[in-house]
């Protein structure tokens, strides 16, 4: 059960801030790349649904622990042009057959998700050969003066942020769940603080 924090204000927080004009352009560099039947981890308050190329994509599913934040998404899923499953599941416990989906979408989840390496090899699993893995992160700044301040602020901004992360080393997550990255772009986004906006997004198979 969504605590009343999370419910009242964790959840609008992340769904208002991850739904800005200049995050959004950020998944447009990403998300429409998606194909034929995908996976999305952290489905969240179902953000990207809108970015998708609609007529590529036969149907999402979505996984996301958060009741609230589906609630939140609930007229992104009905306005959809396909269809669109979630399911309440955390990203580790991805339960689809082997081998079911063509691309596996994660933007801004890996950041949250507990054990993120264990949610990738899950999705892994479910991968068609030859399947993409489109990502759209924050996470670990290469500039060591910043990243002191992602350490010392984690703690505080993990509770503040319902379970989010500034510190991760996204790049090593994808590679240590045995995928091999194919593009990889990052800069810090204009319009975010530094120790939060060091974005990541790419490719991997």
């Amino acid at each position: 059960m969504a605590s009343l924090y999370e419910r009242l204000i964790g959840a609008p927080m992340i769904n208002a801030i991850c739904g800005a004009g200049f995050i959004t352009r950020y998944r447009e560099r990403v998300v429409p790349r998606a194909r034929g039947e995908v996976l999305e981890l952290g489905i969240g308050s179902c953000l990207n649904l809108p970015v998708y190329a609609g007529a590529e994509v036969k149907r999402v599913t979505g996984v996301d622990p958060s009741a609230r934040m589906r609630e939140l998404g609930a007229r992104r899923i009905a306005a959809a042009p396909f269809p669109v499953d979630c399911i309440g599941l955390a990203g580790e416990e991805i339960d689809l057959p082997a081998a079911s989906v063509d691309t596996v979408v994660v933007t801004f989840s890996l950041c949250t998700i507990p054990d993120p390496v264990r949610a990738l090899k899950a999705a892994k699993r479910v991968l068609k050969p030859g399947g993409e893995l489109l990502f759209l992160e924050h996470g670990r700044s290469p500039d060591a003066g910043v990243a002191t301040w992602q350490d010392r602020l984690n703690g505080l901004w993990n509770v503040l942020a319902c379970g989010c992360n500034l510190n991760r080393n996204m790049p090593g997550i994808i590679e240590d769940a045995g995928f091999a990255i194919e593009s990889l772009n990052q800069e810090y986004a204009a319009g975010m603080p530094k120790p939060a906006g060091y974005l990541y997004w790419g490719s991997a198979r």
